[in-house]
């Protein structure tokens, strides 16, 4: 073999010494490299030696003092796939499409952390699954505008910069009321930032980056896996309001991978899309029981109709500059956004549901916090865990759960961006844990932060 050759078997002696550490079988991969290199006998022999190489060092180097040992993990009955939150994301957008009988449309710019979505969702064009690489983040927007009025499941991915520039697209989609999907896959900002790290700094843009009033719905995914079910759940919300939903992750949860149970069709919520078709009764700006306006595919006989930036009349949909119409019509699409939150589960508690403290979560902080209560709860003390997944509108019953606590304690990747919002719609102190190093916060640190508001002998 070459210097070259040899040089790329080092990757073996590294995972040969991670199989002795942390003491996996490392049959499976010797079983794999004689699959793979079955037809290059000189490859196999050299990868398969710096293999056993690596776990030798660790079994005979008297360097390491410890090996661990790794349960099975205790998961329920299923098949499961490793996942990173973007293919999660992309998986859930499939699922969504193939479930509602629609096309899904991808309109995108390529953005570190977010292109992977863009990549992945590529792979299925056998589902009718179209992908469109941009020119830049207004062309990507307003195609993905173009394909929600068309009738197709429109969605677009990007990241915090991205999202600035897509502001003024989004807010085309919010007055002509269209079901769109906007991912943002949060980094450190701002400019240009930190593209390869994580940050949960673009939460205000995504509730109030916009010209005027401008609501839309804002969901949060809480691990990789659960990527898959808020991107399958901004499209059910979507297409039954009519109207953009923003769905945050981040650059932790886009490249960390977790197990992820694929679920059985029949588990999935409906995604039911009904267009209008009755040219007797249409009108553009009609509402049904959601507030939602009807979908008509353009084409469609007697349904012909038009939309624009400008502001629209109530039912009919004419250009309108009547002050009280504008004012019914600001009120109508802000009434549209609150109602969704029939649609919003309510607020779990995990431990005790009402107490001294609650530390409250939303977005990629959920695996650092679960971990650091578990710790603490180890330690005889009580503490309790909510975590945030849909933040506009929030579950029904947030005021009522907050209330319950003496004290809140909201670890956040930003300077208290949620723990703004909460101290302004529910009028409840926060203690704020803040983290802005393009690192996510570690369970030690909120473990070190709980036990130092309770007065643990651990606190540091």
């Amino acid at each position: 073999l070459s210097l070259k050759e040899k040089d790329r078997c080092k990757n073996f002696f590294a995972l040969g010494l991670m199989y002795w550490l942390f003491s996996r079988p490392i049959e499976p991969t010797k079983k794999w490299l004689k699959e793979k290199f079955a037809k290059k006998p000189l490859f196999l022999e050299a990868n398969e030696k710096a293999l056993m190489a690596g776990y030798h060092y660790g079994e005979m180097t008297e360097v390491f003092t410890t090996r661990y040992m790794i349960e099975p993990a205790k998961l329920p009955a299923g098949l499961y796939k490793s996942v990173s939150g973007n293919e999660a994301v992309a998986l859930g957008f499939v699922a969504a499409s193939y479930k509602s009988g629609r096309p899904l449309f991808l309109g995108s710019y390529p953005i570190t952390p977010a292109s992977e979505i863009l990549h992945e969702l590529s792979h299925f064009k056998n589902y009718g699954v179209k992908t469109f690489q941009a020119e830049d983040e207004i062309a990507s927007i307003c195609a993905c505008v173009g394909a929600a009025y068309s009738g197709s499941i429109s969605v677009t991915t990007t990241s915090g910069p991205g999202l600035a520039l897509k502001s003024e697209g989004i807010g085309l989609g919010v007055i002509t009321e269209l079901p769109i999907v906007i991912v943002n896959v949060q980094r450190g900002g701002p400019s240009t930032g930190l593209p390869t790290k994580t940050e949960q700094g673009d939460l205000l843009q995504a509730m109030y980056g916009r010209n005027g009033e401008s609501p839309v719905c804002v969901l949060a995914a809480a691990t990789p896996s659960d990527c898959f079910t808020m991107a399958y759940e901004a499209v059910r919300i979507a297409t039954k309001y009519m109207t953009p939903v923003i769905l945050l992750t981040d650059g932790y949860l886009a490249n960390g991978a977790e197990p992820f149970r694929i679920p059985d069709e029949n588990e999935l919520p409906e995604v039911q899309i009904n267009y209008y078709t009755d040219k007797e009764t249409y009108h553009p700006y009609e509402r049904d029981e959601n507030l939602s306006r009807p979908w008509a595919i353009p084409g469609t006989p007697g349904l012909e109709h038009r939309v624009g930036g400008l502001e629209k009349s109530h039912i009919y949909g004419n250009v309108s500059y009547v002050p009280a119409n504008h004012e019914f019509m600001v009120n109508m699409r802000q009434q549209k956004i609150d109602g969704i939150v029939k649609d919003v589960p309510d607020l779990k508690v995990s431990g005790p549901q009402e107490g001294d403290l609650l530390i409250l979560g939303w977005g990629s902080t959920f695996g650092s916090i679960n971990e650091a209560i578990t710790r603490v709860r180890k330690q005889g003390y009580e503490v309790s865990h909510a975590h945030l997944r849909y933040i506009n509108p929030m579950p029904a019953n947030t005021g009522d759960v907050l209330k319950r606590f003496k004290r809140i304690l909201l670890p956040e990747i930003n300077l208290g961006q949620m723990a703004g919002i909460i101290r302004d719609r529910f009028l409840k102190e926060v203690i704020q844990f803040n983290k802005v190093q393009g690192l996510p916060i570690k369970a030690s640190e909120i473990e070190s932060k709980i036990l130092n508001l309770l007065g643990g002998k651990d606190a540091n």
